[in-house]
């Protein structure tokens, strides 16, 4: 059956010039972390150019966060291909990935001489709670076209909480998706058979697997198969993420110090764009701009692939009562993760009456008059300069 929800703004054309453009300006003002460049991106491409649907925006959002590597760079690179196909893919992915790469390496070159971090302590102290006013105005958007029902609410409630007790965020998405299926199955008393679904994780279980058994020696080579591998396997957040790094750069090669993977991790955190560019940071260190350049391709490459992969076939699952429930469990789900942590950055985010305020009457520009968040995220970020 068709989807009564998709639109058809995905079929008109945009050159690419303006693809590009989009995504670097993005790529240059996405700070806070996947959550929020979801937000950013639902802000951009379905409320003010109206690119895409909510509903298409939002299966783009659970395939992305299904497939292994960074979800909020995926969304990216689903909504270049679904605008200009593989080029498309390509333009849209590395435009969002660019800006934040060039950066990450600035601040990496400084490091490297002098042994510290810049100090953007004030930077961030505004920008935090304007970040986590535009993910709360997002979830807002997203929850109205995707929580179509009791049953759905229900899921997102019990994702919420399955997450609050430590289950794993994949786990959540699996579970939401079955319940969300088996309501579906109870309701029409009949069954689908499921053997037209997609395995999303195939291709990064043999991109993981290949990058596993070549063995290469120190050198660029080997840096690229080992982020290739982490960019493969790898779900999750950038804490997640130091897992794999501590384990690859610290316990096997002996590339990095305990001090240099903490740095690099929260150069990731504290940078606008992909948290995946610390993969950006720790190149430089261990091969300066070469190292930097194939660590990041490297961890994002498979991201690439299991999006081209995967793209085609979201029209498919819609087509199909049994796979478009599935979906849109995941769907709930995502966003049921997506307030946790908006729940939990704003715990950190919000730390007296000036963080509050800002919080305060950014949701309201949002929501009221739905102001850019360029603009937002820049006052924001001169409050806290001169208060701090």
């Amino acid at each position: 059956m068709n989807d009564p929800r998709v639109s058809q703004t995905s079929q008109e054309q945009v050159s690419l010039a303006e693809l590009a453009l989009v995504f670097l300006k993005l790529g240059t003002i996405a700070f806070g972390g996947p959550a929020a460049h979801i937000a950013m991106m639902e802000d951009e491409f379905v409320r003010k150019r109206h690119w895409i649907s909510e509903a298409e925006f939002l299966d783009r959002l659970a395939a992305a966060s299904l497939i292994p590597g960074p979800s909020s760079t995926e969304v990216a690179i689903f909504i270049g291909q679904s605008k200009r196909g593989w080029t498309g893919l390509l333009v849209g992915g590395c435009c969002f990935i660019i800006p934040a790469a060039v950066v990450v390496t600035l601040i990496a070159a400084v490091y490297a001489r002098y042994g510290s971090l810049p100090q953007v302590v004030g930077i961030l102290y505004g920008i935090k709670p304007a970040v986590i006013a535009i993910v709360l105005q997002a979830l807002w958007s997203l929850s109205r076209t995707a929580i179509k029902g009791t049953f759905l609410a229900f899921i997102a409630v019990v994702a919420v909480v399955l997450n609050a007790v430590g289950v794993t965020p994949l786990i959540v998405l699996a579970i939401a998706g079955i319940a969300a299926s088996a309501g579906v199955w109870f309701k029409k008393q009949g069954a689908v058979a499921l053997s037209a679904m997609p395995t999303f994780g195939r291709s990064g279980f043999l991109l993981g697997t290949v990058a596993a058994v070549v063995t290469a020696p120190v050198s660029l080579v080997r840096l690229f198969l080992s982020f290739l591998k982490i960019g493969a396997v790898v779900f999750g957040s950038g804490y997640v993420l130091l897992v794999f790094l501590r384990t690859e750069f610290i316990d096997h090669l002996h590339w990095l110090t305990e001090k240099q993977l903490i740095d690099a991790v929260a150069v990731g955190q504290f940078t606008p764009g992909p948290v995946f560019t610390t993969a950006t940071f720790i190149g430089y260190l261990v091969a300066g701009i070469p190292g930097a350049v194939l660590a990041t391709i490297g961890i994002f490459l498979p991201g690439f692939l299991l999006v081209a992969s995967s793209g085609p076939l979201m029209p498919k699952l819609r087509q199909s009562a049994l796979a478009s429930a599935i979906l849109d469990g995941v769907v709930v789900g995502s966003l049921a993760l997506m307030a946790v942590v908006a729940w939990q950055l704003g715990r950190a985010a919000v730390i007296d009456w000036i963080t509050l305020g800002i919080l305060v009457i950014s949701t309201a520009l949002l929501m009221r008059f739905r102001i850019n968040s360029a603009w937002l995220i820049a006052s924001a970020a001169l409050i806290g300069w001169f208060v701090r």
